[in-house]
């Protein structure tokens, strides 16, 4: 089976790592993947068994999501997303038999063009491939019914079904989404998609220590200041901060830093390390959420909620119920708050991880495979 993904990562790179985790599940079964990015190129992302397509990359900016932005930070103008458009319908000529777009049209409207004409040249293919919009747990929620109904019209005319990467039991999607009866019939749950659990540590890296790590953006910075604010009230435990971004950044952040605190860069063995941390402090986006959670780590949540932004402050949320988590509005994040949170969490200790539904990627190839025999 040919399957082409196209995805658009705009702020950080979760729709990306997600859609290759996805892209890696299918060419591990034996299928031809091509994977189709708009984002900012992150070749720190693995790419096994994917032909990645490249297009002209676009970012918002910052949280303001009505701009789009050129790597050097002009406004994209209509050659940019011309040549975006122009290369993305190109990837149809592999005739794939399979059309996965990430988070469209649940989201991404502002590059509408560009989706509507990949998916009616897609359709008017002689051989037309079947057509899923693969999703997360958790949308942004419409700013207006219209939106909805907007996004009920494009899945009627154009998909085969939704996608939908959760599990109902815990997170189902008329939580931050309005579920019409047109669409109900249209969902397919997956379950979660995530990379295999990654064990423990062969060194016990991180053992005991409270984990903190926020990405490389700016949006990071309030909780790892808070984070080394709240380490030296708090003497008795080693903190260590793995932050992304550059060594100024990090240098930064390490003047003045307590006795009891590391600092470093982001590593390739954070998965590993949560299984002995004493507890992670994050926010809470879709796939650091799940590593925590297949983990079972004691963990602080800080959802990023900028820009009225509220996808992770839902996941966050729902994911309270669950022992040994606690969910900390930016708004309340001071480093006493911090700390208390720490003591519950520590105090309720690690999860069992055994009933996570992490198998999403294996199950979404099942589904696909089976339509197109169909």
């Amino acid at each position: 089976m040919k399957v082409l993904i196209v995805v658009t990562h705009l702020l950080g790179t979760g729709h990306l790592s997600r859609a290759l985790t996805l892209g890696r599940a299918f060419a591990a079964a034996g299928h031809d993947v091509t994977l189709a990015s708009g984002g900012a190129p992150a070749p720190h992302l693995d790419t096994t068994g994917v032909t990645l397509v490249q297009l002209p990359p676009v970012k918002s900016d910052g949280t303001d999501f009505t701009r789009l932005l050129t790597p050097d930070g002009t406004q994209a103008d209509a050659d940019w997303l011309a040549r975006r458009s122009e290369t993305l319908n190109d990837c149809l000529a592999g005739d794939p038999d399979l059309l996965i777009t990430e988070l469209f049209p649940f989201g991404r409207r502002i590059l509408r063009a560009e989706f509507l004409a990949l998916l009616d040249t897609a359709r008017a293919r002689p051989r037309p491939p079947r057509i899923l919009s693969s999703i997360r747990d958790i949308l942004a929620p419409p700013s207006k019914p219209a939106k909805a109904t907007w996004a009920d019209e494009i899945v009627t005319r154009y998909y085969d079904g939704v996608l939908v990467h959760s599990d109902p039991a815990r997170t189902d999607l008329s939580l931050s989404w309005p579920v019409s009866d047109a669409l109900a019939p249209r969902l397919i749950y997956t379950g979660y998609v995530a990379p295999a659990p990654a064990g423990p540590h062969p060194d016990r890296a991180g053992a005991g220590e409270i984990l903190v790590s926020a990405g490389g953006g700016a949006v990071g910075d309030a909780l790892f200041r808070t984070a080394l604010a709240a380490a030296a009230q708090d003497p008795s435990r080693s903190w260590r901060l793995l932050v992304g971004g550059g060594a100024d950044r990090l240098t930064t952040l390490a003047d003045g830093a307590p006795a009891n605190v590391t600092l470093e860069a982001p590593r390739p063995d954070f998965r590993q390390m949560l299984s002995h941390a004493a507890a992670s402090v994050s926010m809470c986006g879709y796939n650091t959420a799940l590593d925590i959670l297949q983990a079972g780590t004691p963990a602080v949540f800080v959802p990023f909620d900028a820009g009225n932004e509220v996808e992770q402050g839902l996941r966050a949320d729902s994911l309270a119920a669950l022992p040994g988590i606690v969910a900390l509005k930016s708004a309340d994040l001071t480093p006493e708050a911090l700390r208390a949170a720490l003591d519950r969490v520590t105090t309720d200790g690690p999860r069992d991880s055994g009933q996570l539904r992490d198998d999403g990627a294996a199950e979404t190839i099942r589904i696909c495979e089976t339509m197109m025999t169909k």
